[in-house]
Formats: C-alpha cells, sequence, structure tokens
C-alpha cells in the first residue's frame, strides 16, 4: 500500500511538473527569440538613425562606439551599407569598407524599403542567423541599410540555459515533494500496517491481539474498532466452546460408562436368546464412545492454537512403531519403518503421535494377513513426509476425494468406524502447518502421507555412530 501511494503522489507531482514546466519552457523559448529580434530591431534603428545623415552624403558613418560594443559581444555583428549594397561599416571587420552585401536576401529587401527578420542558414559562417534588416532612408529615399545578425547557437544557448533551469527547479520540487510523500505515506500506512500485525498474531491464533484505534484517519479508526469488536467476539466464542469440550467431557464419558456397566450386568444375567442383543448393544455403546472421543478430538484439533515446539518426527515413528508391534503381529502384518536419524519439525505437542495413532490404525483395519504396512519418514528440501503405506483394497479417485470428509466411510471399512479418523488427522496436520493426502500405493492399498514444514536441527539431537537411524521391522 505505501509504494502504490508513493507511485500515485509522485504520478501526480511529475504530470503537474510537466504541465506547469513544458508550456513554461515553451512560452520562454518563444519570448526570448522575439526579446531578441525586439533588442537588435532597436539597435538596428539607433544605428542607421546615426548613419543617416552620411550615408545621405556619401560619407562614411561615425559610429566607432556602436560598433566596438557589438565587437565586444560574442556572435553579434553590424553591417551598414549605401543603397549599392557595399558595407560602409562592420562591427567584425573594422575600417573594412566596400564588401558587397547586395546579394544578401534581407540586405536587397531592406534597400527596396521593406524591413525584415528571421532565421536563415549562413554558408559563409557554416551557421544559422537570426537577423533584422532595416532600410536608412530619408524623405522617402533609400540611402542605405543596416543589419544586425546573431548566431542562432546564442539564442539557442540561452533557451538551453532556461531548461536547465526549469529541470533543477523540477528536480528539485520533486525531490521535495518526495521527502514528503514518503513521509505522508508511512503516516497513513502505519495504521494500517499495524491492523494487518494483529490481523496476522490473531491468524496465528493470539486471540488477544487488538489493533490500536487512537491513531490513523476516522475511518482506520472505525476500521480497527470492528476488527476488535471482531476478535473480541471470536475470542468469547472460542472460549465458549472450550468451556464445552470441557463439560462434555465429563458429561457424555460417565454416563456412557454408566451405561456399559449396566449392560455387563445385564449381560450376565440375561437368558442366552438375549445374549446377541446385549453383545449388540454393549458393541453399540462402545461404538458411541469411540465417536464421543473422536468429536471431542476434533474439536480440540480446531480450538485455539497451542504453542509449537521442535518435534523429531523420525523418533516419534519409531517409538510408535515398537508400540504396535503387538498390534501388528497379532493381525500377521509386517510392520517396517525406514526412517533418517531426525526429521525435525515445529508442532504442538502431541500432534504427530495423534496423527500416526490414527492413519496406523486406519491401516490396520485394512492390512490382509501376510501384507506389509510401511512406515517412512523423508526430507525432502524444506519439507518433512510421513509416509503410511498399506496393501489393503485401496480407494477410488472419488473415494480419496471424500475420505477427508467428517464421518465419511468407505464401503470396505471394518464395522465399528467412526468417519472422523482423517478428518482428525487432517485438522491436525492443518495445526502443524502441514497437509494430509491420500495416493494410491502400486500394485495395491493407499499411501496416506502428511507433509511438514521442515525446522532446523533441535540442539538436543543426538545422531548414531554412523549418522544414519536404525530401521526398524516386525513379522
Amino acid at each position: 500500500m505505501r509504494r502504490r501511494l508513493l507511485v500515485s503522489y509522485l504520478t501526480v507531482t511529475l504530470v503537474a511538473l510537466f504541465a506547469l514546466v513544458y508550456p513554461l519552457g515553451r512560452t520562454f523559448a518563444g519570448r526570448e527569440r522575439d526579446r531578441l529580434l525586439r533588442d537588435i530591431e532597436h539597435d538596428a534603428v539607433v544605428v542607421g538613425g546615426f548613419s543617416e545623415d552620411a550615408l545621405e552624403r556619401g560619407e562614411q558613418p561615425r559610429i566607432d562606439a556602436l560598433l566596438a560594443s557589438y565587437a565586444a559581444d560574442p556572435g553579434g555583428r553590424i553591417v551598414v551599407v549605401d543603397n549599392a549594397g557595399r558595407s560602409v561599416a562592420d562591427s567584425s571587420a573594422p575600417g573594412t569598407v566596400g564588401v558587397d552585401f547586395a546579394n544578401r536576401p534581407e540586405i536587397a529587401a531592406a534597400l527596396q524599403g521593406d524591413r525584415s527578420e528571421g532565421t536563415r542558414h549562413s554558408d559563409t559562417l557554416a551557421d544559422d542567423l537570426v537577423f533584422v534588416a532595416v532600410p536608412v532612408a530619408s524623405g522617402g529615399i533609400v540611402h542605405g541599410a543596416v543589419r544586425i545578425t546573431y548566431p542562432r547557437s546564442a539564442l539557442d544557448d540561452r533557451v538551453r540555459a532556461m531548461w536547465i533551469g526549469l529541470t533543477t527547479l523540477a528536480l528539485v520540487v520533486l525531490g521535495v515533494v518526495s521527502a514528503l510523500a514518503v513521509a505522508l505515506a508511512r503516516l497513513v500506512t502505519r495504521p494500517v500496517d499495524r491492523l494487518k500485525t494483529a490481523a496476522r498474531q490473531l491468524a496465528a491464533g493470539d486471540l488477544g491481539a487488538r489493533a490500536p484505534v487512537d491513531v490513523g484517519a476516522p475511518e482506520l479508526r472505525e476500521l480497527a474498532e470492528i476488527f476488535n469488536s471482531t476478535a473480541g467476539r471470536l475470542e468469547e466464542l472460542l472460549a465458549s466452546q472450550q468451556a464445552f469440550v470441557a463439560d462434555a467431557s465429563h458429561q457424555l464419558r460417565t454416563p456412557l460408562a454408566a451405561l456399559r456397566l449396566q449392560l455387563e450386568n445385564i449381560e450376565s444375567i440375561a437368558p442366552a436368546a438375549l445374549q446377541p442383543s446385549v453383545a449388540a448393544a454393549r458393541a453399540e455403546t462402545a461404538r458411541l464412545a469411540r465417536i464421543t472421543d473422536a468429536l471431542l478430538a476434533l474439536t480440540r484439533a480446531g480450538s485455539a492454537a497451542v504453542p509449537c515446539e521442535s518435534v523429531d518426527v523420525a523418533d516419534i515413528v519409531r517409538a510408535h512403531a515398537h508400540t504396535w508391534e503387538p498390534v501388528a503381529t497379532g493381525m500377521g502384518v509386517a510392520l517396517t519403518v525406514d526412517a533418517p536419524a531426525h526429521a525435525w519439525i515445529e508442532s504442538p505437542p502431541g500432534v504427530v503421535e495423534q496423527i500416526l495413532d490414527n492413519l496406523l490404525h486406519n491401516a490396520l483395519d485394512v492390512s490382509p494377513v501376510g501384507s506389509e504396512l510401511r512406515l517412512h519418514v523423508a526430507v525432502i528440501a524444506d519439507r518433512v513426509v510421513l509416509h503410511v503405506v498399506d496393501e489393503g483394497p485401496g480407494l477410488s479417485d472419488e473415494q480419496r476425494a471424500r475420505a477427508f470428509d467428517r464421518f465419511w466411510r468407505g464401503p470396505d471399512a471394518a464395522a465399528g468406524g467412526t468417519g472422523l479418523g482423517l478428518a482428525i488427522v487432517a485438522e491436525l496436520a492443518a495445526r502443524s502447518g502441514g497437509h494430509a493426502a491420500l495416493a494410491p500405493n502400486e500394485p495395491r492399498g493407499i499411501d496416506a502421507t502428511v507433509s511438514f514444514p521442515s525446522s532446523p536441527s533441535s540442539p538436543r539431537a543426538a545422531t548414531t555412530p554412523s549418522g544414519i537411524a536404525p530401521t526398524f521391522t516386525s513379522r
């Protein structure tokens, strides 16, 4: 925003300066030419007045002082000719007379009684000349003519100096405006920057972030007040949600536990004919308990952010492989681990463990006897990627697209599931800045991946003597 404001201010300034300086320069250049012509025309008339009597008598005019003044002015030249066009006085060649100027157009016009002025090219001087030629006459009889010339370069030098002065002035004005624009842009954008900082803090989970409301334009103050009101309302809602989670955790689990105990008591005394119904009721009660736990976990996953800490994904994977080894062995599934010595990420405590538990539970549910369940950790560029690869029936493209929806279950899913495991994985991965996805495993099965942003190695990291972590395999 600050850059756009600066560009806007400077663009307006440049347009204003161009609209002012360019016409002013053109006007000055035209007036400078007119002024030069008026000055030399005046001088020509004065010289003609001093030379009139001498030309009428056929004598050389006594205008040495005027000729000397023009001789001292670089480029200026006075030529006085008689009625035959021969010079009788010349400031560029004092004492030289009799040079024929009758072939000069302006001299010929003046000898005809016409005054002329303008610019023409001089082959003799190889330059453009600004000239004024006036006749010297009395009683209607032309006795001679006076011509004064200036090189066009002299006029161009004056105009160029004027343009340099105007350009310098414009640059000074532009510099001052730029400094003022930077200060003004900072003044305008400082409240916006503070509001943006508060919004980033709120997005990062700092529900106490607030924007200052005592600085900036009235519109920005109003916006800051609206932001603070929204942040406060969000903080209240999340606090209410957390209170609900705490209450529900107690209020739901206690009656479910009591119901399960009641069913167990009924099962011990129920007739054989009712045993299947009681067992089904117990199974549904257990399923309801699992759904309740999953919903509570999902709610916590979407609640206020928990501070992150350095977590070694590779170490967690190896530890969980040992924990799940007896389960995998009992189901006839080979559990293998392929992980580097360390794979550090920044994550809230317990998130990676919960992700692994859900992915392993889902994978073991679909893994056939004699298959392999592989845990693989890869560090690729600035990402740490966790793979849980099974050899189950797999999912179609459409099924994989829906797999992270809440309560969605695959057609071959085992009975008693909640359909919330992958939804929890996605929520927890997002809390660590990661992303969960499902890909097909060839020739069959699913490759469940969770990608996390990697972090620098923790100072607590320890490496094995070989620098490579051991690989664990359970058969």
